[in-house]
């Protein structure tokens, strides 16, 4: 069966800002050229499937760590970045919020006619999840958006997002064409149509599994299809706590980055004199290109890369943002001058986290954390959806939400 997953959100209403999601676009758009550098474009389709691994995605480059607008804002900001390229990237993000959701099935043929794919079966693909998520799925949730990710071999990655107005939640759908579950499993499933490249085709005679097991899904009764279907629900609240962090893996993070155990390995030579929030950031976003997928159960963990833009946990750095983005983006530019160096010195940041984690849960550090980092953001240059932050007055605000977005139905 198709892959499916999907993830429970708060509603939250509003705009971000263009002064963030310039920001957020620029870090995502480095985040998934490496994910292709290190990996291909089929692992991109593959980790975008996952509906922890998008909603962490979110988180590290900026978003509020639980909000519904994850989707349009992430998806919206990397399409400014990554479309303009998708000739040479070889991948586009069609689709899109309200009115431009409407446009996808066009959309989708303009790229298959470009790149000699089947347009008919594509669109086919593009309804069918959509008809399932809206109408197989009878959860009470209304679409309102719909992202079809698209390589120029043929995979796809759909992405819709529902509303339910009676209890303010969003619930957002993922789809992948070649039905992986897993980071680990063979990516390329999808069925080849010539020699030269992967080509997903339902009027092949060889997807007639596929084709019976998409369309008998719209057949299945209600608690058949949910429980094909993976799920998570995210808190109506807005600040994190500490059950919804895995704190060893946070904890060997600030290790690495605060007590400067980095300057011991000199496999990471190459990020030598990083500061302590740069070092942070990089070391989430490279286990968000690295990792598994077994390590995203907890998204919130990787609002602590450069904060989120509701304050929670702290407010978005934006030196450590830039610093970060700006690293990552010239491990890019090195490894298409073939000088691996920097990105490898990125992928064992990671692998180093990983085994400081065997030496347990640290000490209830969280709080102080968070404490910390707002101190900081006070100073100067700190960001939040209102702008600069300012001492006294924008965590007065931000610690309202609560009571403003969720009333009396948020968590206590």
């Amino acid at each position: 069966m198709i892959s499916a997953g999907s993830i429970g959100l708060p509603l939250h209403p509003g705009r971000v800002p263009s002064f963030l999601t310039e920001r957020m676009g620029r870090m995502g758009n480095a985040v998934i050229r490496s994910i292709v550098d290190n990996y291909g474009k089929s692992e991109v389709l593959t980790r975008m499937s996952d509906p922890n691994w998008f909603q962490a995605f979110g988180s590290l480059i900026g978003m509020q760590w639980n909000s519904s607008g994850v989707t349009a804002v992430v998806l919206g900001s990397l399409k400014r970045h990554l479309n303009p390229d998708a000739k040479n990237l070889g991948l586009y993000i069609l689709g899109g919020k309200g009115k431009s959701m409407w446009a996808t099935d066009r959309q989708v043929q303009s790229v298959a006619r470009a790149k000699n794919l089947d347009g008919t079966a594509l669109v086919k693909a593009s309804k069918l999840t959509k008809r399932i998520d809206q109408n197989a799925i009878q959860d009470g949730f209304n679409l309102y958006q719909q992202y079809f990710l698209l390589s120029d071999e043929g995979e796809w990655t759909a992405i819709t997002q529902g509303l339910n107005t009676r209890n303010r939640r969003a619930r957002r759908y993922h789809w992948h064409s070649p039905g992986v579950r897993s980071f680990s499993d063979n990516p390329h499933k999808g069925i080849a149509g010539t020699q030269q490249q992967m080509i997903l085709n339902f009027v092949d005679p060889g997807a007639q599994q596929l084709r019976d097991n998409v369309v008998s899904l719209v057949a299945k009764n209600r608690k058949e299809v949910l429980e094909a279907v993976r799920e998570n629900e995210l808190p109506q609240r807005h600040e994190i706590r500490k059950e919804d962090v895995n704190l060893a893996r946070l904890g060997s993070i600030l290790d690495l980055a605060y007590d400067r155990q980095i300057e011991n390995f000199d496999e990471l030579v190459e990020l030598h004199g990083v500061g302590p929030r740069t070092l942070k950031a990089l070391a989430l976003a490279s286990e968000v290109i690295h990792g598994d997928s077994t390590r995203f159960e907890d998204p919130a963990r990787f609002a602590f890369a450069v904060g989120g833009k509701d304050g929670r946990p702290h407010p978005i750095d934006k030196e450590s943002m830039k610093e970060a983005t700006d690293h990552l983006e010239d491990s890019l530019r090195r490894s298409k001058l073939n000088d691996k160096d920097k990105s490898s010195a990125l992928k064992r940041l990671h692998k180093i986290a990983v085994d400081g984690e065997a030496k347990g849960t640290p000490l209830d550090f969280l709080e102080q954390l968070i404490e910390n980092e707002w101190d900081k953001a006070e100073q100067g240059g700190g960001l939040t959806f209102m702008g600069g932050v300012v001492k006294g007055l924008t965590r007065k605000i931000m610690d309202k939400q609560n009571s403003w977005l969720y009333g009396d139905s948020g968590e206590k």
